[in-house]
C-alpha cells in the first residue's frame, strides 16, 4: 500500500506524492510516485509524462507524512 508523504524542497513549493516505503536513515534518494503540486496541479518543471522523480534527501527541509483512509478508520479515539 502507498504512503503519501508531503516533500518540503528546498527553495521550491511542497511536493505531495506516494512512496512504497518510507525512506530509511541510510537513504541518499527518495523515490516519488505521481508527483504534483498540494493543489494537485503538476509540476512545472518536470515533464508531463513523469511518473517517478528521485529527489536527493540533502535537497529535502523536511518530510511530512500523511495518514491513509484506512489507518484513520482504524485508529480514533473513545470518549467515555
Amino acid at each position: 500500500m502507498p504512503i503519501t508523504l508531503i516533500l518540503h524542497v528546498q527553495n521550491a513549493d511542497p511536493v505531495v506524492g506516494e512512496v512504497d516505503e518510507l525512506p530509511g536513515p541510510g537513504d541518499n534518494l527518495v523515490a516519488v510516485h505521481n508527483p504534483r503540486r498540494l493543489d494537485g496541479k503538476d509540476l512545472h518543471y518536470l515533464a508531463e509524462n513523469v511518473v517517478t522523480v528521485y529527489w536527493p534527501v540533502e535537497r529535502l527541509n523536511f518530510i511530512e507524512v500523511l495518514v491513509g483512509k484506512e489507518e484513520e478508520d482504524i485508529i480514533g479515539f473513545v470518549r467515555e
